[in-house]
């Protein structure tokens, strides 16, 4: 990171922005084509889980290059200035790096829309069988996250 004083280096930190945030960009790359996707998460362990539906490009990609990256940001706040190049943002932030993994099995997919739920609620909801067998749950296991924080 070129600026050390906006580095977020705590892992307690870094997790609590994950926590927070509400929509995650997963960025994916194929042939000489790169493609980015606002996503509902899940974060748990340094894992995140995404549902999806059960075709479209996004899954296309991913069956060839599993290899992706993803940008989670919280507290936005756009901060004017006297001059156009004073302008600046307050933000927190976190970018990282991993590799997808398709969830096939029934449970693995339960317990991975119980994360996502989580992320956005604290009510426990049943899951029946007949929705998980009409999603594709994926499964990002973080190898190297950064964070950021402005303002």
């Amino acid at each position: 990171m070129r600026r050390d004083d906006k580095e977020i280096t705590e892992q307690k930190d870094l997790d609590e922005i994950m926590k927070k945030a509400q929509v995650c960009r997963l960025a994916v790359s194929y042939e000489a084509m790169a493609y980015i996707v606002p996503m509902s998460f899940g974060y748990a362990s340094r894992t995140l889980y995404f549902h999806s539906a059960q075709e479209g490009l996004k899954l296309m990609i991913l069956r060839e290059n599993p290899k992706a990256c993803f940008e989670v940001d919280i507290e936005t706040e756009v901060v004017p200035g006297e001059k156009a190049c004073d302008w600046t943002m307050r933000y927190q932030s976190v970018v990282g790096f991993g590799d997808v993994a398709f969830i096939e099995d029934l449970e693995g997919k339960r317990e991975a829309m119980h994360i996502i739920m989580q992320q956005y609620s604290d009510e426990a909801k049943q899951i029946e069988d007949s929705a998980l067998s009409g999603v594709t749950l994926l499964k990002l296991t973080i190898s190297n996250m950064t964070g950021k924080k402005s303002g």
